[in-house]
């Protein structure tokens, strides 16, 4: 009996030992799991900002473009207004081009000349498409 006695306490120190071995591992890898944890939650907070700060970016653009969206509303408004309430610009151009033919000016001018008439074309055309 005292041979299995013997045997039994080694038993039990060797089971002793690995239990011991065993909760050291066991909190090694808990260790490691939580410093994985951590850096996963440092990134999420990461990744938040970030997705906070492109949502703040994208307000204030969207606010920039409404706010030029406005401003060249406003300015088509006010040129239809212009072209529409009175024939002045049509008849200066009219008038310039006339001059210039007249006089021989040089291409500059009429490349000029021919650039308003197409500015004004185009803004007519925006505005009965406005």
């Amino acid at each position: 009996m005292k041979d299995e006695l013997k045997v039994c306490l080694r038993s039990k120190r060797s089971l002793s030992q690995r239990l011991c071995e065993t909760e050291t591992n066991m909190l090694a890898i808990i260790s490691k799991y939580q410093e994985e944890l951590n850096l996963a939650t440092a990134h999420e907070h990461k990744v938040a900002d970030e997705y906070a700060q492109v949502y703040t970016e994208k307000e204030a653009r969207g606010r920039v473009i409404d706010s030029l969206h406005q401003e060249a509303t406003m300015w088509i408004d006010r040129f239809a207004l212009t072209l529409n309430g009175s024939q002045e610009l049509p008849r200066l151009l009219a008038k310039a081009k006339a001059m210039a033919g007249t006089y021989s000016a040089p291409k500059e001018i009429h490349r000029l000349l021919s650039y308003c008439q197409h500015m004004i074309d185009l803004m007519a055309h925006i505005i009965r498409n406005h």
